[in-house]
């Protein structure tokens, strides 16, 4: 079972970011989730680039913390498919494996590359640079 976190915008936190998680191991998404939730942000996790194409709605400030190997669409695919939609959103990597540092991701416009297991610091840092990259899609 998928839990999405993202709930629709309301009053209350009209500017609050939404930070995307796409991951496949259920462990990193609800670390990851929580580690946003606690800073302040909205979390949306979801199991799969599928999942995420078919959810996800970019209607303020957010960006995409992404794992490179998954099955079906990895995150490289799922990074030339949005640009493909013309789905502008600052994408943070992430892997288990050092080497699958990627020249072809950064160059894609991937914010950073961090690998698991993940610092927590570091990771909020990272999505905080994000954040201030975003801009509205055209």
């Amino acid at each position: 079972m998928i839990t999405k976190l993202v709930q629709p915008r309301s009053n209350s936190d009209p500017e609050k970011p939404i930070i995307f998680i796409v991951d496949d191991d259920v462990s990193v998404r609800e670390s990851l989730g929580h580690w946003v939730q606690i800073a302040g942000w909205k979390p949306a996790v979801f199991a799969s680039a599928e999942l995420f194409l078919e959810n996800a709605a970019t209607p303020g400030p957010c960006c995409l913390i992404l794992d490179i190997n998954m099955p079906e669409l990895n995150g490289l695919e799922l990074q030339r498919v949005m640009a493909a939609k013309g789905i502008n959103m600052p994408t943070i990597f992430v892997s288990g494996y050092e080497e699958a540092r990627n020249t072809h991701a950064m160059n894609g416009g991937a914010v950073a590359f961090l690998t698991k297991p993940i610092n927590s610091a570091e990771l909020l840092e990272t999505v905080s640079t994000a954040l201030a990259s975003w801009e509205p899609s055209p």
